[in-house]
C-alpha cells in the first residue's frame, strides 16, 4: 500500500478540493438528483436553477456574462473545441494558427492534429525567461491567420504572458486570440470585459474544485463562431451537447466565488511563502531558476539544480510530493518541452523540480520541504 506524502507542493498538477467546495456538491448527487434539461417539472428547475447560478459565479471570477460561459468537462475539452471549433468554422477567415511553443500539451496536440487535417501551423519560439516577444507574434500574422492561442499562466514555469497586448495586436488585424487559462483563475485578476480576448479556456480542478468539469469562454459581442464538436441534443447554445452534472457544474461555480472573494489575500499569504522558498533553494547553491521571476504567479517555483537527476530527486525527497514537470507529462522520459523551448540542456530539464504552492500549504511545510530538498542535493552531488 503507496503511503501519500505529508506534504503537497504540486499544486500545479491539482488542487485539493476546498471542504466548502464538497458541502456544495453533495446534495446534488443524491437529495437534488434532477436532470437541469428536464424543464417540465421541480427536480429539472431546481437543477437548472443551481447550474445557472454555478455559470454566473464562474463568469463573475472572470469578468464575463453569464451567458459567454459554456460548460465543458475540463481545459482539454475546452482548449480543443476553441482550437478547432474556430479553424474548422465555416465562417473563418483563414486556415492558418499560431501558438507558443511552450503551450501545454492539450494545445500544442491539438494544433498539430488540425496541421494534419490542412490547418497552416507556426510554433513560435519564447525568450529565455518564457516569455513570447510581441515583434515574434507581429511578424508570423498573415492575411489568413484565423486564430492565435497562447496560454496566460504557464502550467510548468508560472509566467504571465502580456495577454493585453498580444490581444490588441489580434484585435488590429482581426484575428481572433484564444486564451488558456486553466493556470490563472484565483492566481491574478482577470477581466474579460476589458481583456481583448475571444476565447478562454478554464477549469474547476486548477482552483479547489472537482476534476471532470471545466467552461470555455466564447465572446457573444464580438460573437464569436464555433463548429461545435460534439453533437447530440443542442446543449450550450449548440456548442456541447450532452447532460450536465449538476454537483460537478455547482462545485467548479463554488470554487469561483471563493477565490473571487479570497484571492487578493491567498495571493499575498503564498508570495510570502514563494519568498521564503526562494530563500531556502538559494542557500543550496547551483540552482537555476526557470522562467522569470517579475512577470509570474506567486504560487511556482521551477528550478534546476546542478549535479543531481531529476528523477533521482524526486524519489529523495522523501514525504514531499512535488514534480519535475507537467502532470500530463510526467509518464515521458523525454525532457519538458518548456524548458528546452527556455534553453535548458537537457541535462539541467532533467535536473528540474517544479514546487508549486496553494491554498493549503503552510510556512512549517515550506520549512520542512527546504530542509528534505538540502538533504536530498547533498546526498545525490556526494554520490
Amino acid at each position: 500500500m503507496t503511503v501519500a506524502p505529508a506534504i503537497y507542493l504540486d499544486n500545479a498538477a491539482t488542487t485539493a478540493v476546498d471542504p466548502r467546495v464538497v458541502a456544495c456538491m453533495l446534495p446534488w448527487l443524491h437529495a437534488q438528483f434532477g436532470n437541469p434539461a428536464s424543464r417540465g417539472h421541480a427536480f429539472g428547475w431546481a437543477a437548472q436553477e443551481a447550474v445557472e447560478q454555478a455559470r454566473a459565479d464562474v463568469a463573475a471570477l472572470v469578468g464575463a456574462g453569464a451567458a459567454d460561459i459554456v460548460w465543458t468537462s475540463g481545459a482539454t475539452e475546452s482548449n480543443n473545441l476553441a482550437l478547432k471549433g474556430a479553424l474548422l468554422s465555416a465562417h473563418a477567415r483563414g486556415r492558418h494558427l499560431v501558438t507558443v511553443a511552450t503551450e501545454h500539451s492539450a494545445v500544442l496536440d491539438t494544433a498539430r492534429a488540425l496541421q494534419q487535417q490542412g490547418i497552416r501551423l507556426d510554433v513560435l519560439a519564447v525568450d529565455a525567461s518564457g516569455l513570447l516577444d510581441l515583434d515574434r507574434l507581429r511578424d508570423a500574422l498573415r492575411g489568413d491567420t484565423c486564430l492565435v492561442s497562447v496560454m496566460l499562466v504557464n502550467n510548468e514555469i508560472g509566467v504571465v504572458q502580456d495577454v493585453a497586448a498580444i490581444g490588441a495586436l489580434c484585435r488590429e488585424r482581426g484575428i481572433l486570440l484564444h486564451v488558456d487559462a486553466a493556470q490563472a483563475t484565483g492566481k491574478l485578476p482577470i477581466d474579460l470585459r476589458h481583456l481583448p480576448v475571444d476565447l478562454m479556456s478554464l477549469t474547476a480542478h486548477k482552483t479547489y474544485g472537482p476534476k471532470g468539469i471545466g467552461a470555455l469562454f466564447v465572446r457573444r459581442n464580438p460573437p464569436v463562431k464555433l463548429a461545435a464538436q460534439m453533437h447530440g441534443g443542442g446543449h450550450e447554445r449548440g456548442l456541447r451537447s450532452g447532460t450536465l452534472a449538476t454537483h460537478q457544474c455547482v462545485g467548479m461555480g463554488e470554487a469561483f466565488r471563493l477565490a473571487r472573494l479570497e484571492m487578493q489575500a491567498e495571493c499575498a499569504r503564498v508570495r510570502g511563502l514563494q519568498r521564503r522558498l526562494l530563500a531556502g533553494i538559494d542557500r543550496l547553491g547551483g540552482v537555476r531558476i526557470n522562467g522569470d521571476l517579475a512577470q509570474r504567479v506567486p504560487h511556482n517555483v521551477n528550478v534546476s539544480v546542478d549535479g543531481v537527476d531529476g528523477p533521482e530527486l524526486l524519489q529523495a525527497l522523501e514525504g514531499v510530493a512535488v514534480s519535475s514537470g507537467s502532470a500530463c507529462a510526467s509518464a515521458s522520459l523525454e525532457p519538458s518541452h518548456v524548458l528546452r523551448a527556455l534553453g535548458c540542456s537537457d541535462e539541467q530539464a532533467h535536473a528540474s523540480l517544479r514546487l508549486t504552492l496553494g491554498r493549503f500549504t503552510t510556512a512549517d511545510e515550506i520549512d520542512v520541504a527546504i530542509l528534505r530538498l538540502r538533504d536530498g542535493v547533498l546526498r545525490l552531488r556526494r554520490q
